[in-house]
C-alpha cells in the first residue's frame, strides 16, 4: 500500500507541485484532495522523515561491524632529558685494577679449557664474551661497566590503525532491531495516511453539506421575502395586519443572520481543508465534487464485511513491537557470548629518540569473554522477558478493543442508516406541509404564524437531514479506516 501511495505522490507532484505556488485558485475532487494531502501534509512529511532516519540508523548499526580506520599524528618533546643506564649495583663507579680484571678473566678461562664440539679449542677471552652473555660471569663483568646515558630527543609518529569486529552476537541482533525500527516507521506512516485521508474526507463532506445548507437557507429567504412583499401589499390594501409583516421580517432577519454565520463556517472549513492538504491560505480552494457524487462513491449504506484484524494498522504496529521486544530478549542473552575483535596498526616514525622500542607494524586479536557479573546479565534477560510479556498482553488487549470497536461502529452505522432514511422522509413531509400552508396563506385561509412555523419546521427537517447525512458518512469512514480500506 505504501508503494502505491508513493506512485500517487510522484504523479501528484508532477501535476500540482510545480503549479500551485503561482495559482490563486485551485479545484479538487475529494480523491484528488486526499492524494494531494498525502504528498504535502506536514505530519506525513515528518513521518517520511522518520523512515529516512530509520534507514540511516540501519546503516549506522551495520557500519559499526565494518572495518574502522583511525589515523593520528603526534609530537612529543622530552626537553633534552638524558636517560642513564647503570648496571653497578651500588651505583658507584667501578674500582677494579687492571690486574684484578685480568685475574678474573684467567679464572674464567680456567673453567673452560676447551670446547672442541663448538670449535673452541682453546677458549679465548673473546669467546667468553660471545657465548657467556647472560651468565653469572657476564653479569659480574657488566657490573664493572661505567654508567651510560641516552639523550631523549623530540619524537613524532604517524599512526594508522584498522579495527575489525569479527564476532558479536549483540551486533547481529542489533541490525535486526534496527530493520524492525524501519518497519515501525513505515507502519506509522501508513497509519498517519489513514488519519489524514479520514480528516480530509470529513472536512470535505462537511464543507459540501454546509454549502448545500447555505443554498437551502438562501432559497428559504427568497421564498419568505416574496411572501413578505405579497403580505405588505395585502397590508396596504387592508387585507392583512402589520403583525403579519413583522413576523415575516423577524423570520427573514433570523435566517439571514444564520446564513452569515454559515458562510463564515464554510470559510473556516475551506481553511481547514487547505491546512490538511498543505495549501497556502491565500489560495482560493474550490471543491469540484458534489455531495451526491461523494455519497455515491462512499456508498455508506453498503453491507459491512467481516473484520480482518490482521489488516488493521494499529494491530500490525503492535505485532512489530512484539518482534522488536523478542529481539531485545535475544540481545540480552547474547551478552553471555564472547566478543572477538582484531586490529592492525602501522607506525611511521617521523622523529625518533635514541631509545625507541615501538615497532612499525602491530597486529592482534582480542576475545572478550564475560565470566561473572553477579547476576547482572541474568536480571537483564528477565527484564527483557517481562517486557515481552507486557507487549503480548498489550496486543491481546488491543485485539479485544478493536473487536469491540468494530461491533460498536457497525451498530453506529446501522443507527445512522436508519436515522438518515427517516430524516430524508421527514424533509419531504415538511416541505409538502410548508407548500400547503403557503398556498393556504396566499388564499387567506392560514395565518402568518402558521406559515413561519411551517417554514421553521421545514428548515429544522433539512438541518436534521443534513446532520444525519454527515453522521452516516462519518460512521462509514470510521469502519473503512478500521479495516484499512480508505
Amino acid at each position: 500500500m505504501i508503494a502505491m501511495n508513493y506512485k500517487l505522490i510522484i504523479l501528484l507532484f508532477i501535476l500540482y507541485g510545480t503549479t500551485l505556488a503561482g495559482q490563486d485558485k485551485v479545484s479538487f475532487s475529494l480523491n484528488e484532495a486526499q492524494d494531494y494531502a498525502i504528498e504535502h501534509n506536514k505530519t506525513l512529511q515528518n513521518a517520511r522523515n522518520d523512515i529516512a532516519l530509520s534507514e540511516r540508523k540501519i546503516k549506522e548499526t551495520i557500519s559499526q561491524g565494518l572495518p574502522q580506520v583511525d589515523a593520528s599524528v603526534d609530537w612529543m618533546t622530552y626537553f633534552g632529558y638524558e636517560m642513564e643506564f647503570n648496571f653497578n649495583m651500588d651505583g658507584g663507579a667501578p674500582d677494579f685494577t687492571v690486574e684484578q680484571i685480568q685475574e678474573a678473566t684467567t679464572q674464567t678461562l680456567g673453567q673452560f679449557a676447551g670446547m672442541p664440539a663448538m670449535g673452541l679449542n682453546p677458549v679465548t677471552p673473546q669467546d667468553i664474551y660471545n657465548y657467556q652473555a647472560g651468565s653469572y660471569f657476564e653479569s659480574q663483568l657488566t657490573a664493572m661497566m661505567p654508567a651510560t646515558t641516552i639523550k631523549m630527543t623530540d619524537a613524532s609518529t604517524a599512526k594508522l590503525q584498522i579495527g575489525q569486529l569479527i564476532f558479536s552476537g549483540q551486533y547481529w541482533v542489533g541490525i535486526k532491531v534496527a530493520k524492525l525500527g524501519k518497519v515501525i516507521a513505515e507502519q506509522g506512516l501508513e497509519n498517519s495516511v489513514l488519519d489524514i485521508k479520514e480528516a480530509v474526507a470529513n472536512s470535505y463532506t462537511m464543507a459540501l453539506i454546509t454549502a448545500q445548507t447555505i443554498e437551502t437557507f438562501k432559497q428559504s429567504i427568497d421564498n419568505l421575502n416574496e411572501i413578505k412583499m405579497h403580505t405588505g401589499k395585502m397590508f396596504e390594501a387592508g387585507m392583512a395586519e402589520q403583525t403579519d409583516v413583522d413576523q415575516l421580517s423577524i423570520q427573514v432577519n433570523m435566517l439571514e443572520n444564520n446564513l452569515r454565520s454559515m458562510n463564515r463556517s464554510l470559510k473556516m472549513l475551506h481553511n481547514m481543508i487547505k491546512f490538511q492538504m498543505g495549501i497556502d491560505y491565500s489560495v482560493e480552494l474550490e471543491l469540484s465534487d458534489k455531495l451526491d457524487n461523494v455519497m455515491a462513491q462512499m456508498n455508506p449504506t453498503a453491507p459491512v464485511g467481516e473484520f480482518d484484524i490482521a489488516l488493521n494498522p494499529m494491530f500490525q504496529l503492535t505485532q512489530t513491537q512484539i518482534e522488536i521486544t523478542e529481539k531485545m530478549v535475544d540481545m540480552e542473552k547474547m551478552a553471555y557470548a564472547p566478543t572477538i575483535t582484531g586490529f592492525y596498526a602501522y607506525n611511521q616514525k617521523l622523529l625518533t629518540t635514541g631509545f625507541d622500542m615501538t615497532p612499525n607494524n602491530l597486529a592482534g586479536v582480542t576475545m572478550n569473554v564475560p565470566v561473572f557479573q553477579s547476576g547482572t546479565r541474568k536480571h537483564k534477560v528477565a527484564q527483557a522477558q517481562i517486557e515481552l510479556d507486557k507487549a503480548q498482553l498489550s496486543q491481546s488487549m488491543l485485539k479485544d478493543q478493536l473487536q469491540l470497536q468494530f461491533q460498536q461502529l457497525v451498530f453506529d452505522l446501522n443507527n445512522a442508516i436508519e436515522n438518515y432514511e427517516a430524516q430524508k422522509e421527514n424533509v419531504d413531509i415538511a416541505k409538502r406541509v410548508f407548500n400547503n400552508i403557503k398556498n393556504k396563506y396566499e388564499q387567506g385561509v392560514a395565518s402568518s404564524l402558521d406559515l413561519t412555523q411551517s417554514n421553521s419546521n421545514y428548515l429544522q427537517a433539512e438541518s436534521n437531514y443534513i446532520q444525519s447525512m454527515m453522521s452516516l458518512m462519518q460512521a462509514r469512514l470510521a469502519i473503512d479506516k478500521l479495516n484499512n480500506q480508505l
